[in-house]
């Protein structure tokens, strides 16, 4: 269903972007960010739903400038090389990876000619928490258990778009006290949590919960639906 392109950020600099096309004229756009393990089968797998769903998709390789290619699979060595790229990733002089999803955005309002959201999972949803807050041209952002959304710091920004975000109970990168702090600063946000770990949304990986994973599943394309049509 979906194929790579190339985004063109505000530095210049070209970036691979898997991109999803629905059957007919998009309802709009979503742009879907990664988390530590780059832009995998399960990520591209995620994209082609929501062009199922009628939704152009836009996936950008959030790793390419630390380290082009990244596709891994979800074991513990997986994990420890992802958390490398993600560490390395988060190091970059501002705006680093940011104005690469800028440039997704801006890629997905073009290609689908309607408006465009935003939803990630992991670091992912850390990225789409920090778009909503600082980025252009989005109109709705999905946080999927996004590691380090109820921090201090991150927990200070003010989105700009609606936003409503999905935790676990037994996440133990989140714990629930800080879910609690950040609900409570951000009364506009919709904050759902479920009875489940890290990664519930993913079905590659041994925290995969079904039932979880299609309750934020309709959840977040209900929220969509209200916001991109």
């Amino acid at each position: 269903m979906g194929s790579m392109i190339e985004l063109k950020s505000a530095d210049g600099t070209q970036v691979p972007a898997y991109e999803a096309r629905p059957a007919g004229t998009p309802k709009g756009a979503v742009v879907v960010i990664q988390e530590i393990f780059g832009v995998n089968s399960h990520i591209r797998a995620v994209a082609d739903d929501y062009a199922a769903e009628g939704y152009l998709a836009v996936a950008p390789a959030a790793f390419h400038r630390v380290k082009p290619g990244v596709a891994l699979g979800y074991t513990d060595a997986d994990m420890g090389e992802g958390f490398g790229y993600k560490t390395a990733a988060e190091a970059l002089p501002a705006p680093g990876v940011m104005q690469d999803i800028q440039a997704a955005i801006d890629r997905a309002a073009q290609a689908s000619g309607g408006k465009v959201g935003i939803v990630g999972f992991c670091w992912g949803g850390l990225l789409t928490w920090r778009a909503a807050c600082t980025l252009s041209g989005l109109s709705v952002a999905v946080p999927y258990y996004g590691g380090g959304v109820t921090t201090e710091a991150e927990t200070a920004r003010q989105p700009r778009v609606p936003v409503m975000a999905h935790f676990a109970d037994e996440d133990k990168w989140i714990p629930l006290d800080t879910v609690e702090t950040f609900k409570k600063a951000h009364p506009s946000v919709q904050v759902f949590t479920y009875a489940a770990h890290h990664g519930f949304n993913c079905d590659q990986r041994g925290s995969w919960h079904a039932p979880s994973a299609q309750l934020a599943r309709e959840r977040t394309l209900a929220f969509f639906k209200q916001y991109l049509g």
